[in-house]
């Protein structure tokens, strides 16, 4: 007896989507493609090396630490993603083994510690970045100027727990001659990013590429940075007319910095950011605020790891605050309710 095809009972759901955690993590790797591409014109051999250090402490931790069959969850390429992103927010003289460790503790304590893919509260990277920032504070404020596509810095063969060798050069960021200098940093320059600075802020015309890609491939809410955007510029325009000589106008804080790279490919994190499209408004301009904020009256030239930190916090708070009724389920239900359990 021969079953007919045709009839074969299937249980739901009958349509499935075509999107997948990899495909979405193999977008964003593309969509670094320019930022990966500028910071190795710009800095070389040293950029592949710490890519390739926080690439190797997120994968190596991942297989390391995991549930399951050893090495199972790399299939979902987020572990090379999150060590991609942390390596490009590090100086490009960054010393290898603390953007090693700087990947374990972004994938120990940012992902797996919450239980895995999709549990984290923070973003990974970040996580990752934040530790860095608190326990190597010197070197990850050393800032190298670009040295062209050969360039390797003597910063990045440090031993372990020892002092870096010192380059023969550093540069200052445009954010830092702007607050502490009062020197504003030529437009070309930020667009295509011939300044000092992490690997991946220095060009805001590759963020920008990167962005056109995931909102083509719709692998990201545009919402988010759209909010983030519209609030940075928009706080610091206004700041900027008030007193002139002392804050930037919005063009120059827009390009500037991190805040490009960070909104497009920290701030749209699915896991860490709000589910509803009212909530990603409410995030996105809490982010464009915070950055500014931080910029222009904190003791830090730089405010995007801090203010996206803060609001993956603030994410889950956000969805509860804009969550839908339940039809039917008001406060007269709920009296009438109370009644009867009486």
């Amino acid at each position: 007896m021969t079953r007919d095809p045709r009839l074969l009972v299937q249980p739901a759901p009958f349509l499935r989507p075509t999107v997948s955690t990899p495909r979405i993590m193999l977008d964003v790797l593309v969509a670094l493609l320019p930022s990966i591409g500028v910071a190795v014109w710009l800095f070389g051999l040293s950029a592949l090396l710490v890519l390739a250090a926080a690439t190797a402490g997120c994968v190596a931790t991942e297989w390391l630490l995991a549930r399951g069959a050893r090495g199972a969850s790399l299939g979902d390429w987020t572990a090379v993603l999150t060590g991609v992103l942390l390596g490009l927010t590090l100086p490009p003289s960054f010393p290898l083994w603390m953007a090693a460790l700087g990947g374990f503790v972004a994938i120990a304590l940012g992902k797996l510690a919450w239980g895995g893919l999709g549990q984290n509260l923070f973003n990974p990277a970040l996580v990752g970045r934040a530790f860095l920032q608190a326990a190597f504070p010197i070197a990850i404020t050393t800032w190298v100027p670009p040295a062209g596509p050969l360039a390797l810095y003597r910063g990045n063969f440090a031993w372990p727990f020892f002092a870096a060798p010192a380059d023969a050069v550093t540069a200052a960021t445009p954010l830092g001659r702007m607050k502490f200098l009062g020197e504003e940093t030529p437009l070309g320059a930020l667009l295509l990013g011939d300044v000092g600075g992490s690997l991946g802020e220095t060009s805001a015309l590759a963020a920008l590429v990167g962005l056109a890609w995931l909102l083509l491939r719709r692998a990201c809410d545009w919402r988010i940075p759209a909010a983030v955007l519209l609030a940075a510029g928009a706080l610091a325009e206004a700041v900027h007319r008030l007193a002139p000589g002392r804050h930037p106008d919005a063009l120059f804080t827009l390009l500037s910095g991190s805040l490009l790279f960070g909104t497009v490919f920290m701030a749209t994190d699915p896991v860490t950011s709000p589910l509803a499209p009212r909530g990603a408004w409410i995030f996105g301009a809490g982010v464009g605020v915070l950055v500014v904020l931080i910029r222009f009256w904190g003791g830090l030239p730089e405010g995007v790891m801090y203010a996206i930190l803060l609001m993956n916090a603030a994410s889950p708070l956000i969805d509860r605050a804009i969550q839908p009724r339940a039809f039917g389920y008001g406060r007269p239900a709920r009296a009438a309710l109370g009644e009867r359990a009486r």
